[in-house]
């Protein structure tokens, strides 16, 4: 819906208290998909605009600490005036929050790449550097990116092998700087390479795999980042499994390397005596 309620403040107190307790962090919220900030005046543009501007407010006043929004459509335009679009869209979003609810706040927005079917922005992870180019000088707020793996996947970046990855991670850095990126959307892909098809899969069960998982979650520039999952909940407790599936593919990687270092009769570069 393109409206929602300001959140309880007891609720807010709640939230808090459990984040500290279990150690929460960061806390990530997903813009509405309705939100098309590419879109040209109109009443879309009015409504997506108020709206992203109440996830903002919502995201401050929750202690979130980033804001993932998808950059729209730029249908019926240029890709140039769809990319000006959102980032107009985002000044005037940013400008409607109170100077003393943005004084306070630790949020950070984070643009999204995306299948980059059709219309849609973000495919080319150049236009999402472009957006960025253009609004984060105007923005008293960080502005980053969040990478979502089955859109990678199936916009051209082959995960599924060592040569995909190393190509996702130097056009990063090079496009967007590894800096910039600190969530990933973890999805394996139901749709074939370059298809430009957003189909979501859970973990191991598409064509990007485990394997290609296992180096993504094991990659030196990426273990410090936050991987969030958005796979599918066929039936009861799926979300857990494939958090699981993560984990293990995390901790495999692990203890294979220390018992290589083992074998090999060093570990963290200093000797030590082979196991036994």
């Amino acid at each position: 819906m393109w409206y929602a309620r300001t959140p309880d403040f007891e609720q807010i107190k709640i939230l808090d208290n459990y984040r500290a307790e279990h150690d929460l962090t960061p806390l990530i919220i997903h813009g509405s998909y309705l939100v098309n900030l590419g879109a040209p005046p109109s009443l879309i543009r009015e409504k997506s605009i108020a709206a992203f501007s109440g996830e903002l407010q919502r995201s401050i006043l929750i202690g979130a600490e980033y804001l993932v929004i998808h950059p729209g459509s730029y249908r019926g335009l240029t890709v140039e005036e769809g990319i000006k679009n959102v980032a107009e869209g985002l000044k005037q979003a940013w400008r409607t929050i109170d100077k003393k609810l943005r004084k306070g706040s630790k949020l950070t927005i984070l643009l999204e790449n995306t299948a980059g079917a059709g219309a849609q922005l973000g495919g080319n992870l150049q236009e999402l550097a472009a957006i960025r180019e253009l609004a984060a000088p105007h923005l008293d707020i960080p502005l980053g990116y969040c990478l979502d793996t089955c859109h990678c996947y199936v916009s051209g970046f082959d995960l599924a092998s060592k040569a995909g990855l190393d190509h996702l991670i130097e056009t990063s850095a090079s496009t967007l700087g590894l800096e910039n990126i600190p969530v990933f959307h973890a999805n394996d892909a139901k749709a074939a390479f370059n298809s430009h098809l957003d189909r979501h899969a859970h973990i191991g069960a598409g064509y990007i795999g485990s394997k290609g998982f296992r180096r993504i979650l094991n990659h030196p520039d990426l273990r410090e980042k936050a991987f969030i999952l958005e796979t599918p909940v066929d039936k009861p407790g799926d979300d857990l499994r494939n958090v699981k599936a993560l984990k293990e593919l995390l901790f495999q990687k692990r203890r294979s390397t220390l018992k290589k270092s083992s074998r090999n009769g060093t570990s963290n570069g200093r000797k030590t005596r082979p196991s036994t």
